[in-house]
Order: C-alpha cells, then structure tokens, then sequence
C-alpha cells in the first residue's frame, strides 16, 4: 500500500464550452479553468447555409458535435434568448439556441444558461457593455494575441462567466442567491 502523498492532488483542468446561438453565426468558445487561471483552448464561427431552416438548424447540431468531439469540453454554457422586437427572428433565435442545446445533450454534457446582462456583468462588470467592450475584455483576460470575432468573443464571455460562476463549478455558493441588476443577490 502506497503512502499517502504529502502534497495534495490539483484538481484537473475543467474544460468549458461556450455557446452564443445564432441562426446565421453561431460563435463557440473553449477555455480550461485550472484553479482561478483560465486558459484559451479554442474559438471560432459557425455559419449555416443559406436555406431552410431545418437544413440550417442541422449545420448548427453536427457543427457544434463535432467541435465538442474534438475538443472534449466537460461542461456548456450557452446564452439565453432575449425577447426582441420582432417576434419572429426571436423564435428564429431560440430555435438555434435548441439546435445548440441538443448537441450538448446528445454528448451527455451538463447545460449552463445565462442572459447577456449575466455575461457582461461577468466580464466587463457593466451588464450593459456593448460588443466592442466585451471583445476588449475578453482578449484581455484571456491573453489573446488579437481581437476575437463579435461572435467567438460573445461565446468566450459566456465560458468565462460560467468559469467565474457556480454553476458546476464550485466557484461561487451561488444556492438561493438570485440576479438583481446583472448581480448575485
């Protein structure tokens, strides 16, 4: 029998995939949390064919299942649908967020979900940052050599508040707690 080790084990890496759902984009960003540090892993664009939107919704699950087999994420974290003015594009919308949500669950991976307001709170510390901010602060925090994409920086952001939140991730006691003007309270 081994004795015990004197140092205590690190905890692996978790590994996060963020989600901003789009019908024509759909950004996704990868990052590893290692205790408080986060790590870029990968990000990118998901652009769906002109067409129907069964086709379109289709591009986005396979896209989407395929950069989660090739980057091993252990956890989802996917925006939430706001209400827009046209009721339409935002049916449209929380389509594509489903499409984006299944080939999550079809990988059995556990779903986060938060609002924009959330997401910059969580970044910027405005839950009312515009993109340029968010793109800003994203590459800042994660030591990117250049400005991400609007909608690989918006899928970063949502990883990173996921990162930061306690959603899975044991960094915040966030139980009971509910978002009063983008904060815990």
């Amino acid at each position: 029998m081994t004795p015990p080790s004197p140092f205590p084990l690190l905890p692996s890496p978790i590994r996060v995939l963020g989600i901003d759902p789009g019908l024509r984009v759909t950004g996704f960003g990868v990052l590893d949390k290692e205790g408080q540090q986060l790590h870029y892993v990968a990000s990118g664009c998901i652009k769906t064919p002109d067409g129907e939107l069964p086709e379109r919704l289709k591009a986005i699950l396979n896209s989407l299942g395929e950069v989660i087999a090739q980057h091993q994420p252990g956890q989802v974290a996917v925006e939430k649908v706001f209400v827009n003015v046209n009721p339409q594009s935002t049916l449209l919308l929380g389509q594509a967020r489903g499409a984006a949500i299944c080939a999550a669950v079809l990988a059995n991976l556990p779903v986060a979900e938060y609002t924009a307001l959330q997401v910059k709170q969580a970044v910027v510390g405005n839950g009312h940052a515009d993109k340029e901010q968010v793109q800003m602060m994203v590459q800042r925090l994660l030591k990117l050599s250049g400005m991400p994409s609007p909608d690989a920086a918006d899928a970063l952001a949502c990883a990173i508040c996921h990162a930061h939140s306690g959603t899975g991730l044991g960094a915040l006691a966030t139980k009971g707690l509910r978002m009063r003007n983008g904060r815990l309270g």
